[in-house]
């Protein structure tokens, strides 16, 4: 599994206005994993981005493109990604962002803990486990990222220590088990919602570490409203998760590893 076969792997890459990008990482995904698909998500992109991936697709059979008319956001350019993984036959689906932070050469680790009789269903790319490390990142933005785990792991009564990171790998039976068409959040709490969906359905997760580096070229997409939204989905899953166990009606969930 670690260096992907053909047909069984799609890597889903979100983007807005990643034109510089998105091509030197495709480059780079496919000196990783030749064998992986990669299905660009493009959010009607005034920069051209969108134009530029129908060329690269053109060129080569592993790069799918969809065009969505408008900036919708990151969780639903995934959900309609893990829609046409399902309605193919790949086995494996992967997330991963088009700005060049999630390194493509990181991905034969991660697909790697999917193999084994005690692989993992769902893999995440961690920056705070040991071997994990985060470069050239402001020092507001990894506060912000540091205390958005900190709490999520507090509030839900998980073990994972980057719950809100955004390269993964799902089983194809995670994304056709968990309840995708009730997913609403975006960003950071989108990531958190899955992980949490997973940790709750009983799946294995796993946290594999991974180099996180700031993005060189075009706009960050983060907003306070994103930050907004994590902190108080999260609040009111913790609330939910602590009312229920002083009920006496749920067990702890699965914690991860």
């Amino acid at each position: 599994m670690a260096e992907g076969s053909a047909g069984s792997v799609l890597v889903v890459i979100p983007t807005y206005n990643e034109r510089d990008n998105i091509e030197p990482l495709l480059a780079r995904l496919h000196t990783a994993v030749p064998g992986a698909d990669a299905l660009i998500v493009d959010d009607g992109s005034p920069d051209g981005t969108g134009e530029l991936a129908d060329k690269l697709a053109a060129d080569d059979p592993r790069v799918r493109v969809l065009h969505r008319t408008a900036k919708a956001g990151l969780g639903a350019a995934y959900l309609a990604g893990f829609a046409v993984a399902l309605q193919g036959e790949y086995q494996v689906v992967v997330e991963m962002d088009a700005d060049g932070s999630h390194a493509p050469e990181d991905l034969p680790s991660l697909l790697a803990a999917l193999d084994g009789p005690d692989g993992a269903d769902v893999v995440l790319g961690s920056r705070y486990v040991p071997g994990g490390q985060v470069l050239n990142w402001p020092a507001y933005r990894n506060w912000i990222s540091r205390t958005g785990n900190l709490y999520s792991r507090l509030a839900l009564g998980v073990r994972i220590r980057d719950i809100t990171g955004g390269y993964r790998v799902f089983r194809r039976g995670v994304l056709e088990t968990l309840m995708l068409d009730e997913v609403e959040s975006q960003g950071y709490c989108f990531q958190i919602d899955l992980a949490w969906r997973a940790l709750q359905a009983g799946f294995r997760v796993v946290e594999v570490p991974i180099t996180f580096t700031e993005r060189e070229r075009g706009a960050s997409k983060m907003s306070n409203a994103i930050v907004a939204e994590a902190l108080w989905k999260v609040t009111q899953w913790g609330v939910e998760r602590h009312w229920q166990r002083l009920r006496g009606r749920g067990a702890p969930v699965g914690t991860g590893t």
